[in-house]
């Protein structure tokens, strides 16, 4: 299926993978509380979800898959309770790919920091379950996904090619909030924390394999990659741990629409990251159904992109990471 003219579509996208998708569902919550914690993130509304308003959505925006991700995943505790958690949740993902194999895929959640659990699930979850990458977040009570404590992480989810996606939550110590959800402000500087992490420790370059998806257009990284490489220019010692070419290193990330499609937003974001690898997220239902569709109009229809360009970031670049679903077209 292709696109069709953006003069007679309704919805923004023909045939999209969205892999900014989120789900709440009920054995999420009820695990949470059976652990002792009563919210997905304090100071962010719990919208209602049911797969039935995923799908309806999809359908109303053309979007033929999506790759859900449970947020913010595994809460932070030992690793026998993370690592029994997350199976626990990540079946309940299998038994929903299941039902509806050709419109949703999953990333699964993992016991991080605890490396050894996480491993292990990691391979559970791909070999056993067949989910389709990981979903992780900034940072496991301070330890930020790029640590060199997670190398081994990294390492297999390379090997494998599993792909990661990674979604911001709360910063590790209490910032100024001034009243308003931690979402607001933090996320994007949570994604740019770990930005510089990966950048300074040349973690793409020990893993060349690693396929790793920043939410929300990157965050703030396209504002901030020249200034991220200017530590040398702060430090002289710095530049034993940049790469040769910084901007080049950052343009291998992978990142999603969710919440860039606007006229300032996406400018940065545009100039910085390569079409090839640019993905649709929604960022539903988290965000409206209605200001997803904005703003993924604005992007097919004011972002400059040519027709094979915009293929590619409706459906091309997910079926390279995603192949079970590629099959489906």
């Amino acid at each position: 299926m292709g696109r069709s003219d953006p003069a007679t579509r309704e919805s923004p996208w023909s045939n999209a993978i969205d892999v900014h998708h989120h789900i709440i569902p009920d054995l999420y919550v009820e695990e949470l509380r059976k652990i002792g914690f009563a919210s997905v993130l304090p100071g962010v509304d719990k919208p209602e979800w049911r797969v039935e308003t995923s799908l309806s959505m999809m359908d109303r925006q053309g979007i033929r898959a999506a790759v859900v991700n449970v947020w913010p995943g595994v809460p932070a505790v030992d690793a026998v309770t993370g690592a029994r958690f997350a199976r626990r949740v990540n079946e309940h993902l299998a038994e929903l790919v299941a039902a509806h194999p050709g419109r949703l895929g999953a990333f699964a959640v993992l016991p991080l920091p605890h490396l050894d659990a996480s491993l292990e699930e990691l391979a559970y979850s791909a070999d056993v379950l067949g989910l389709d990458g990981a979903g992780l977040v900034t940072n496991y009570g301070g330890v930020y996904v790029g640590d060199l404590s997670l190398d081994a992480f990294h390492a297999e989810a390379a090997r494998r090619e599993i792909p990661l996606f990674v979604h911001p939550t709360a910063p590790p110590v209490d910032q100024p909030a001034f009243g308003l959800p931690v979402s607001l402000c933090e996320f994007p500087f949570e994604t740019v924390r770990l930005t510089a992490q990966l950048l300074y420790n040349r973690t793409l370059d020990r893993h060349p394999g690693l396929r790793m998806i920043l939410s929300h257009g990157g965050g703030g990284m396209a504002y901030y990659a020249a200034r991220l490489a200017c530590g040398p220019l702060i430090r002289a010692d710095l530049a034993e741990r940049l790469p040769a070419d910084p901007i080049a290193y950052l343009r291998r990330l992978y990142s999603d629409t969710a919440m860039i499609g606007d006229p300032h937003a996406f400018p940065a974001v545009r100039s910085l990251a390569s079409p090839y690898r640019i993905l649709v997220g929604s960022d539903f239902p988290f965000m409206p159904e209605s200001f997803s569709g904005q703003g993924s109009r604005y992007i097919a229809d004011h972002g400059g992109f040519s027709a094979e360009e915009l293929e590619r970031i409706e459906t091309g670049n997910a079926s390279d990471l995603f192949p079970r679903l590629a099959k489906y077209q």
